[in-house]
């Protein structure tokens, strides 16, 4: 698409949304920022404008409106005059709710509200961000099998927390509208795995979390827990690549770079920064599922303890040509970024 072409945003403060805003810029569209507060539009200002020509008319191609994922005002109106919406805004927290709607019912009627004035105001394309939260809940393929594009978590599983229900029903509704309205737009999805890579600012996302708690040394000892990985700089470029190919229309694309150990992250990090007392030992799974009796941030993974999740990344490789940053150095540049801005 040409310059003249208008992107909408949710959720632009995000730590994803923030490098699509930025790749979608670079890449020559105008970019519209969805807030939930007005008071936030400088910190994604600042957060881009670094990363772009000092000639570059920021204040031209970027814009704000304030929108609510549960509230109907404000959407039709945000979206008239847009070409392509990109639907990235979704509840991620660090520690998992009490009550599974806090997230499910924000992710699912966002996700709809977007869709709705989508089709309202006539936009022709839609990329929204699921996550492979919405494909791996489930029983294993078999030995060898990866999973792909066809996989769906099963929200009644005994290993899917509200989190994965939340990505799964929010994707599942969107699937749903396209296929019983006339939504007079081109759908794709992008199902990132666990996402690691740089943030654009220091305002630090859940999955930053993650590493922060790493370079803290706060655990005595590791989970046995693997990550489908992926690094935020190429699931921008995958939103971005969608819009134009056409190839892409009524698909979903994971975006995973590979597997990777929980310990191999940790050993990554200890061989680029040795000066640092980094935990790079195992503790036994037994151990870690007593913890999480008392901690709710431990809690939520012990379903995943000594389980490997290999997905397939053909699609993303063969339609939107991404040649994957791999994951120990998505965890390497993490954690350059944090400890050069003192953030851990």
């Amino acid at each position: 698409m040409s310059d003249e072409n208008i992107a909408l945003v949710t959720g632009a403060t995000g730590y994803i949304a923030k490098h699509v805003v930025l790749e979608l810029l670079k890449s020559g569209y105008r970019v519209r920022g969805s807030l939930r507060s007005m008071h936030r539009a400088d910190e994604v200002r600042n957060a881009v404008r670094p990363h772009l020509d000092p000639a570059f008319d920021l204040d031209a191609a970027l814009s704000f409106v304030e929108l609510d994922l549960n509230r109907d005002a404000g959407w039709t109106t945000a979206l008239e005059g847009i070409d392509v919406l990109l639907h990235t805004a979704s509840p991620f927290p660090i520690q998992l709710p009490d009550d599974e709607n806090e997230l499910i019912r924000p992710a699912v009627d966002g996700t709809l509200r977007a869709l709705n004035a989508a089709q309202t105001t006539g936009v022709k394309r839609v990329i929204l961000t699921s996550s492979t939260a919405a494909v791996t809940y489930r029983d294993a393929p078999a030995d060898g099998v990866e999973f792909n594009e066809v996989d769906w978590t099963d929200v009644d599983h005994l290993t899917c927390l509200s989190y994965a229900k939340s990505k799964t029903l929010a994707e599942r509704a969107a699937w749903s509208f396209v296929d019983t309205e006339t939504a007079g737009f081109e759908l794709t999805t992008i199902n990132p795995g666990f996402v690691l890579g740089p943030p654009l600012d220091k305002t630090i996302g859940t999955s930053m979390q993650v590493i922060t708690r790493l370079l803290s040394a706060r655990d005595p000892a590791l989970p046995n827990l693997g990550f489908a990985t992926v690094d935020v700089r190429d699931v921008a470029k995958m939103h971005v690549r969608a819009i134009d190919r056409s190839a892409t229309h009524g698909l979903r694309i994971l975006a995973v770079s590979g597997f990777i150990w929980f310990q191999d992250l940790a050993r990554a990090i200890k061989t680029a920064f040795p000066k640092r007392k980094i935990v790079t030992r195992v503790a036994p799974d037994w151990l870690i599922k007593v913890i999480g009796l008392f901690d709710k941030q431990i809690r939520s993974i012990t379903p995943n303890l000594s389980k490997t999740t290999s997905v397939s990344n053909d699609r993303a490789s063969q339609l939107l040509e991404i040649s994957f940053i791999q994951p120990e150095q998505s965890a390497v540049d993490t954690a350059r970024y944090l400890i050069d801005h003192k953030l851990s």
